[in-house]
């Protein structure tokens, strides 16, 4: 079976020498308004790489708006500031991805092909009308503490009448230090939340939105913070569980801001999401539905119509990634081993030893059987790859494209 799939991927792959080869997936992508790129890890530097040449392209010959990425708000915000030119006293744009992106796994985000990427864009907006400069934005919920404080510092500058209303609302969480895991605890087995204060302040920051007109990034980025803090709230609340409403409340808040962005941008906008495959690809079609878990990629496809949405999955069969070995240890360079035959990553490389792209929607019906799909995380451990790494996958139900790299280099850390 393997060998008769490698033969038909052989026959309709696009080779992909280099970036010329992308035109093949933006001529698929179409009018598409939300377009979905993923990877298989936050650690591989072509994944980085071929999101940024895509992005490029959606942005020059489709106008695309804004990327949305799976960072936090707060982060990326100051760099959405940078590439507009926000800034009074632009900074360097390594010491700003160094020094906004400090919160484990800060490689993720301050990275060279980041800051290659956000070089062009700031060029690019250079050219742009203020209208038509585009943004950067994060979507992640867990700045929790840091959005807070984003909060009460624009309140601050803009609106010394609300001041007080959000610092009485955050003023329940002073106890817990600015520590995530100890209000998490406090709040899942003591039944102490701040859901009510927050949830109170987010509904009278959108009320009181057109106050802040005069500067309109401004009073995104302060109802974005709010949100996040909300969210951010039920998500820490609910993590000593375990369940699957903890990665629920991610996704779902994720697939909110994405939209809360949208809106903003206008009727005409067009997004970029840069995520792992995880999130952008569709959830029901791996064993995620059968826990009960949805996810960005599924959200959206529910929400919006088919002709509307594009989702482009990643994946490598061998090569180097950077992880830690546990949950806040230092990153270091981890050998990628090859992928089992059986796997979507062996059946595309029996098919050739190269890079490839595979357009999911022309073939669907010969590449939706469920195979395993290589996942890496910010921590992996190759040895125990078998014991959780490959998700079991429908392809061409869960992406619209694919792109494989045969051999994938680390990431590099600025």
């Amino acid at each position: 079976m393997e060998k008769t799939l490698s033969d038909y991927l052989r026959k309709h792959m696009v080779r992909l020498n280099n970036h010329i080869d992308l035109d093949a997936i933006v001529s698929e992508i179409g009018d598409s308004r939300y377009v979905l790129l993923g990877e298989a890890s936050h650690g591989t530097s072509e994944f980085y790489t071929i999101r940024a040449e895509l992005s490029k392209k959606l942005i020059q010959e489709k106008g695309f708006s804004f990327i949305a990425v799976e960072g936090d708000w707060p982060s990326c915000y100051r760099i959405n500031r940078y590439i507009k030119g926000y800034y009074a006293n632009q900074p360097q744009l390594d010491f700003l991805l160094k020094h906004s992106f400090t919160r484990w796994p800060s490689w993720m985000w301050a990275n060279k092909e980041i800051l290659d990427f956000t070089t062009w864009l700031k060029k690019h907006n250079d050219q742009q009308s203020r209208q038509k400069k585009v943004g950067f934005f994060g979507i992640d919920m867990y700045s929790l503490f840091e959005s807070m404080e984003e909060i009460i510092r624009y309140l601050e500058k803009h609106d010394s009448e609300r001041v007080e209303s959000a610092k009485k609302a955050f003023s329940c969480f002073q106890p817990f230090e600015k520590d995530e895991q100890t209000y998490a605890m406090s709040a899942g087995y003591l039944s102490e939340s701040c859901e009510d204060e927050v949830i109170k302040l987010l509904v009278e920051i959108q009320t009181n939105r057109d106050l802040y007109d005069e500067d309109p990034e401004g009073g995104l980025s302060l109802e974005l913070n709010a949100l996040v803090a909300a969210h951010a709230e039920h998500y820490y609340r609910s993590m000593v569980k375990g369940d699957t409403e903890t990665w629920n409340i991610r996704d779902r808040h994720m697939a909110e801001a994405v939209e809360r962005l949208m809106d903003f941008h206008g009727s005409d906008a067009k997004v970029i999401i840069w995520e792992h495959n995880t999130h952008i690809g569709d959830a029901r079609a791996t064993d995620m539905a059968d826990e009960g878990m949805v996810n960005v990629g599924q959200l959206i496809r529910e929400n919006h119509a088919p002709e509307d949405v594009f989702a482009v999955g990643f994946g490598t069969h061998r090569g180097t990634v950077i992880a830690g070995d546990k949950w806040g240890e230092p990153y270091k360079k981890i050998i990628v081993p090859p992928a089992p035959p059986d796997t979507w990553e062996g059946v595309f490389y029996a098919a050739g030893a190269h890079d490839q792209i595979v357009m999911l929607k022309q073939h669907h019906e010969k590449l939706q059987e469920v195979r395993g799909h290589r996942a890496i995380g910010v921590v992996y451990n190759p040895q125990f790859e078998h014991l959780g790494n490959y998700v079991p996958t429908s392809l061409s139900n869960r992406y619209d494209a694919f792109v494989f790299i045969n051999h994938s280099n680390a990431l590099h850390p600025l």
